[in-house]
């Protein structure tokens, strides 16, 4: 067997660190069908924002932090003070000016940021040919086929990115007829190796390792959703061990159309191309502007905070010393609403807030279906196997059913049918149609069988994970009669965008498969045995119950089905199914003011089944904050809906695992989910999904905007704005935590990635009081600042 051995020289070994450094500043995507929300600045996370903002400017054109009529609306309604000013200013020493200063300018536009220009877009102006739309939709057309997840009635074969485009582009004559003659020939002779490709395109441009990583940074940018799926995956790949060069595969097809467009109209373009070379090769360096932008959005990150303080300072409900119903709920900020509502409609009742997996990631095939489902967060590998379990499931007629269901859908949606389908089935569809306008389609929210562990995982690791997720959530011990595992989803149709509306600890998923499959463990006989040897005695009487709360009409369904015999009709479930009544009503009337068109509770629930309802509901706008204390910190404090709340207490902590556990995983989650907002918000070009009404979904992967062209990636406009005004507030994440700040430090002394977060301001950490107030301020870099006038206002370093 030969083998080919490549040899690269010193220069074109430095452009290929360019190309993956370029690519390491791309944000992952994943498909629709389980959409994950990512940070869309994890690629800037070691940098603080006002060189984030300076980078992406140049790279893009885009904006880092909202613009400055934002900033003056909150000094004017009191949502920003002098004080929170001067805070600001303090975060950005160099910028040295004045309060009076920050705040005229305010009255001021800023600087508008202007991306360096591609050789399409040179070429474009000389020639009169969008160059730049061509080649993004030939691209496109490519990566469409290359990356179908089931919607191609053929797909393509599966190979290597580069090899795959290659095969493409040497057979698409499209380019030739534009005007790029030999365009094919040039493919055909480019090397097998997207390595060799690409360092020999760049050696004809004359692409210095001074300009190479700024200037790919930017034609992945123009790739757009498609350079991000490529990031995806090579997260994915990273996290099971595995390589994969995608991302730099579709860099070298970019570049392959840059280089032709320089042969083209080098005479015209030529010495432009090396004034832009020449502006790449330039350090990246903040502007005033963008320094006087990053105070201002920490003054409005202080503001928020403070107001968060204040919040928690009012008087709260009464500790439940003997709760008759304990029900957890997913940390996600929409359960806040829910589970204060709860707390006030029931007697005895107390809740707690846990990641939506409640400790069990896994891969989850449902009920005659060949797809593994990834049924945890998308940070860590899937550490068990289960499967929906029914007694029709040996019916090969059902999952004959089954399948043919599935295939009748992607012949439906296929390209090469679609038209085919609506001339044969038209009038058959009618009926659908008139049901669907008159909102007759319930979505069936979770109604599929339960789920079960796979055969191979032995009662001793069952053992295991019961005791680790029970000290997880800090419960063990004082067990009610009644423990709710409440995971979350929402029911809506016709929504491509819907895996977003999921719970985000489950891989995109509703949570009720995860919240059964635990309910379930904990109720086994053996396992509540097993876990005596550890210290934990869930007593005879005490029930695990799993539910689903759909977050588009704040019903719960109950699994009644899965609990022990002789279970189902007790007394405390009897009255929790009131309670949850009585808290889905009180929810809904509160979430109606924000919702358009929305007069009332009862408009509330007809979203769920309105086929044209672009805003079925909120999702996770306006989300601002992460608390991880005990519940009576934030119990009785209505915090609208804004705060992820994880239930906590350090002094059941032994060796602050559980915090480690905190800040390494649903702390990142969230702040994945707070800065997608924030980039879909501020930036919504770059790293927001566009108009939901000029959606076109392609490959069952994502969206276009129209009939093809670049990926979007990110959230809906019509996600983050009401029509009038933003219904998210731009803000990086206060995290709150009740522990000694030593603790906190010490665990991010061991996590770079974390720190790093904290470190640059991406997130803000708040080490909690006694008195659950917001007391000490982390600055970076192990140091911590009093919060509370009474303090000492001196920096203290935690050792």
């Amino acid at each position: 067997m030969l083998t080919m051995v490549e040899r690269f020289s010193g220069p074109a070994l430095e452009i290929m660190a360019g190309a993956r450094n370029a690519a390491a500043h791309i944000p992952p995507l994943w498909s629709l069908e389980a959409t994950v929300a990512v940070n869309p600045y994890v690629g800037q996370a070691g940098e603080p924002l006002q060189m984030a903002a300076a980078r992406l400017a140049r790279v893009a054109g885009v904006r880092t932090v909202p613009e400055r009529a934002h900033f003056k609306a909150k000094f004017a309604a009191n949502g920003l003070t002098r004080a929170d000013l001067e805070a600001g200013l303090a975060e950005v020493p160099e910028l040295g000016i004045s309060v009076e200063e920050l705040i005229a300018a305010m009255d001021k536009p800023g600087r508008v940021p202007e991306t360096l220009p591609t050789l399409a877009d040179l070429a474009e102006e000389v020639s009169d040919i969008n160059w730049p739309d061509f080649v993004a939709e030939r691209i496109g057309h490519w990566a469409g086929g290359h990356y179908d997840t089931g919607q191609a009635l053929w797909p393509a074969p599966k190979t290597r990115a580069w090899l795959s485009w290659r095969s493409f582009a040497q057979r698409d004559l499209t380019p030739e007829i534009f005007g790029l003659a030999g365009f094919a020939g040039r493919v055909a002779s480019m090397s097998m190796s997207a390595r060799g490709a690409l360092t020999k395109c760049a050696e004809e441009m004359g692409i210095t390792s001074a300009a190479c990583e700024s200037y790919f940074h930017t034609l992945l940018m123009r790739l757009g959703g498609w350079a991000q799926l490529a990031s995806g995956e090579a997260f994915r790949a990273n996290l099971k061990g595995e390589g994969n060069n995608d991302i730099t595969d579709l860099l070298t097809a970019k570049l392959v159309f840059e280089a032709a467009l320089l042969a083209r109209y080098r005479d015209k373009i030529g010495d432009r191309w090396k004034q832009v070379l020449a502006a790449h090769a330039q350090p990246i360096e903040p502007s005033q502007d963008d320094l006087i932008d990053a105070a201002l959005q920490a003054a409005a990150d202080h503001g928020a905070a403070r107001a968060l303080d204040e919040t928690l300072a009012l008087p709260g409900s009464a500790t439940i010393e003997a709760p008759n119903v304990q029900a957890a709920f997913c940390i996600d900020v929409r359960s806040e609403v829910f589970r204060r509502a709860l707390e006030a409609s029931g007697d005895r009742i107390e809740t707690i807030g846990f990641a939506g997996f409640f400790g069990i990631a896994a891969s989850h095939r449902g009920f005659a279906s060949d797809v593994l489902e990834t049924r945890g967060p998308v940070l860590i590998n899937t550490g068990a196997t289960s499967a929906a379990t029914d007694p029709r499931d040996s019916d090969m007629l059902t999952r004959v059913a089954k399948r043919v269901t599935r295939a009748w859908g992607r012949f439906r949606l296929a390209a090469v049918s679609s038209f085919a389908f609506v001339e044969a089935t038209g009038p058959l569809y009618l009926g659908k149609l008139v049901r669907d306008s008159l909102a007759q389609k319930h979505p069936s929210l979770g109604a599929g069988p339960a789920p079960a562990l796979s055969d191979s995982v032995t009662l001793e690791d069952r053992i295991g994970m019961a005791a680790a997720i029970l000290s997880a959530m800090s419960m063990t011990s004082g067990f009610g009669k009644v423990i709710l595992l409440a995971g979350h989803g929402a029911g809506v149709v016709n929504n491509p965008h819907a895996s977003a509306l999921q719970c985000g600890a489950c891989g995109g998923h509703a949570g009720d498969v995860n919240a059964r499959l635990v309910a379930i463990l904990l109720n086994e006989p053996e396992v509540r045995a097993g876990l005596v040897a550890k210290g934990i005695e869930v007593p005879a009487d005490t029930v695990f119950l799993a539910g689903l709360h759909d977050t588009v009409t704040d019903e719960v369904r109950l699994y009644e089905d899965d609990l022990p015999a002789g279970h189902a009709q007790s007394a405390v479930i009897a009255g929790l199914k009131q309670a949850l009544k009585s808290a889905a009503n009180i929810t809904r009337t509160e979430r109606s003011a924000r919702l358009p068109r929305a007069t009332d509770a009862a408009a509330v629930m007809e979203r769920a089944k309105d086929w044209s309802e672009t805003r079925p509901e909120w999702g996770l706008a306006g989300c601002a904050a992460f608390i991880a204390a005990p519940r009576s910190r934030t119990a009785g404090r209505n915090l609208d809906g804004r705060s992820f709340l994880h239930s906590y207490d350090w002094r059941q902590d032994k060796g602050f695992g559980v915090l480690e556990l905190i800040l390494t995983a649903p702390v990142v989650v969230a702040s994945w989910i707070s800065l997608q907002y924030y980039g879909s918000s501020v930036a919504p070009d770059a790293f927001g999904a566009g108009n939901k009404l000029l959606h076109n979904v392609t490959g069952g992967i994502g969206v276009v905007e129209g009939n093809g062209g670049v990926l979007r990636g990110g959230l809906p406009w019509q996600s983050v704005h009401d029509g009038e005004r933003f219904m998210h507030d731009p803000l990086r994440l206060s995290v709150a935590i009740e522990a000694p700040r030593e603790a906190i430090t010490d665990i991010l002394k061991r996590h770079e990635g974390v720190a790093a977060l904290f470190d640059n301001g991406w997130l803000r950490l708040f080490a909690m009081d006694d008195q659950g107030r917001l007391g000490w301020r982390y600055t970076g870099k192990g140091q911590w600042v009093s919060v509370q006038g009474d303090k000492a206002a001196a920096s203290i370093a935690a050792e």
